[in-house]
Parts: C-alpha cells; sequence; structure tokens
C-alpha cells in the first residue's frame, strides 16, 4: 500500500487481514522501519483487525524529505491524512518515536479535525518525559555504522552489541529488510540501515537536553488533551522510560492505562512479542467489539 500525504510524496505501508475489518495502525521507532513489527502484524489480522504498517517518512521504502522535513509535526501531518483514508477510525499502535507521532497527531489536532482521528492509542515506551542517557544510546547506536556494513554478519554484530539482553536471530533475513544493498565510497557493495542519515541532526537539535522541559510540556498538553482511550506499554528493563517516568506520566494523565512487559528493554515488540501482542489484543478487545 502507499499513501500520498504531500503532492507527489508517498508514504508506504504493508497490510494483513479483512480491509473490512477495524484497522490497526503500527507505527515504528526512529530508524527502524514496518518489519520491526514481527509477527504482531499476523496475530492482529488473525483477532479480527486490519493491521497496516506503516514506514515513515525517511525510512524503509517511504519518500525521503528534500527539504529535510522530519520534525514530529511533518510525521504528526502525515499520520492525520493516512487516518482519514480509512472508513473507521483507526487504532494506533506507536513506538517511541511513532507513538510521539500518535499522541500530537491526536492530541493536536485543532480545528481541522474537530473529531478524534483515531479510535485507540497505545504508546509502546515512549511518554511524554523520557530518560536521556536511555535516548543517547539510542542516538549513538544510530550514529554509528553510517559508513555501512561489509556483510549481514557484521551489522547483525552491532544490533547484538546494542541489544545485548535478546537472543541473536539463527539468520539475518528479518535485519536483511532494514538494509538496503548498494555501492559505498569505493564502488564496493555495503548495508546501509534504510533510513535517511539527515534525520540524526533534526532530532538531535530537537531533543538534547536542553529541550527536554520544553518537550515534555508539549507531550504533557498532548496527552491531557486525549479523549480516546490510551495504553502505554513500557518494557520492563526500559532505559527510556523507567518505573519513575511512567509514574510521573500516570499521575500527570490519570485516565492512561498501563502495563509493563517483564524482560523487555525499549524494543518491547521485538523483545518479547507474544506478551507485547497479547497485551495489545487485550487492550484493543476492551475497547471495541473485535475479539469480545
Amino acid at each position: 500500500m502507499k499513501f500520498e500525504t504531500e503532492p507527489g510524496f508517498f508514504i508506504h505501508a504493508d497490510a494483513w487481514g479483512d480491509p473490512q475489518n477495524p484497522p490497526v495502525l503500527l507505527l515504528h521507532g526512529g530508524g527502524q522501519t514496518r518489519h520491526s513489527w514481527g509477527d504482531t502484524a499476523t496475530v492482529l489480522a488473525d483477532a479480527g483487525w486490519y493491521a497496516v504498517a506503516l514506514d515513515a517518512r525517511g525510512h524503509g521504502d517511504s519518500d525521503w524529505s528534500d527539504k529535510a522535513h522530519y520534525s514530529i509535526d511533518y510525521l504528526a501531518d502525515d499520520l492525520r491524512k493516512i487516518c482519514t483514508t480509512f472508513d473507521q477510525k483507526p487504532a494506533l499502535v506507536g513506538a517511541s518515536m511513532g507513538g510521539m507521532t500518535a499522541l500530537v497527531a491526536e492530541g493536536e489536532r485543532g480545528p481541522s479535525h474537530p473529531e478524534p482521528i483515531c479510535s485507540a492509542i497505545v504508546l509502546v515506551d515512549i511518554a511524554p518525559r523520557s530518560e536521556q542517557k536511555g535516548i543517547e544510546r539510542i542516538f549513538a547506536f544510530m550514529s554509528q555504522n553510517l559508513d555501512g556494513f561489509a556483510t549481514l554478519d557484521e551489522a547483525a554484530e552491532a544490533v547484538a552489541a546494542y541489544l545485548p539482553n535478546r537472543p541473536r536471530p539463527s539468520d539475518n533475513s528479518r535485519l536483511e529488510k532494514n538494509l538496503r544493498l548498494r555501492p559505498g565510497p569505493d564502488g564496493d557493495q555495503r548495508y546501509y540501515w534504510h533510513w535517511d542519515p539527515t534525520m540524526l541532526a533534526i532530532w538531535r537539535h530537537s531533543t538534547g537536553p536542553d529541550k527536554q522541559t520544553g518537550n515534555a510540556d508539549r507531550l504533557y498538553q498532548a496527552a491531557r488533551s486525549l479523549t480516546v482511550p490510551t495504553l502505554i506499554v513500557r518494557g520492563g528493563i526500559s532505559d527510556v522510560v523507567s518505573e519513575k517516568v511512567m509514574t510521573e506520566f500516570l499521575d500527570a494523565v490519570p485516565h492512561v492505562q498501563s502495563i509493563s512487559v517483564a524482560d523487555a528493554g525499549h524494543m518491547v515488540a521485538g523483545d518479547s512479542n507474544h506478551a507485547f501482542t497479547r497485551a495489545v489484543i487485550d487492550f484493543l478487545s476492551g475497547v471495541s467489539e473485535v475479539g469480545n
């Protein structure tokens, strides 16, 4: 699938299930692609939803912005436009960057969208305030190996070092979907992460320690404006959303539900896919007729 969110600018997606079923949009984290959802989309489809996993702008097969338009405002605008293409309001399941996108798209929808754009929101290990050390670890990983990898095994080693709590896969087929093979500076074929590196500088500027308070205030205001059912799924060993951060969020926005997935880090869906997907299905079943 693809959605035109600006003239000549397309967001690409994969879909599972019956298009007549209630839609669920899966929004990946920064530097990931639609392939990061593991088996979640398949299980959602089998349980009665129409699951659609998007590549955010600048990621995967979606278009890259030649104007470097990668701020949360552009991501949220893409999402609002995509939501309007469905006959039913979709539920939004957003990991990290995808969760912030969902939060801003719904919480700041403004006069042009007087009604909710979605039926429910699941924030996957993201809250209005995050632990800066966890954010810096993400940036450090994304900043490494911008010159690519000679082999898939080399890329797998880098991922394993970043995710030491996760068992290393027996094959690299899923990892390969997040890479693109193209000529390097010397003409040799190398594997590069399939996202626009221009985004890094923009994100660093907008999420640095000096911007934390302003960003948190904005996101808290968006969260307090939510009227749709909302769930936060925290990774039990996350260094981005600590127990303290989640408690602060729930105290400030008491209508939000919460669950922690034990032994999962920031990449909850990848670290413990079965437990994560079960939590999402239980929540969505509770706010819709599907699964009831």
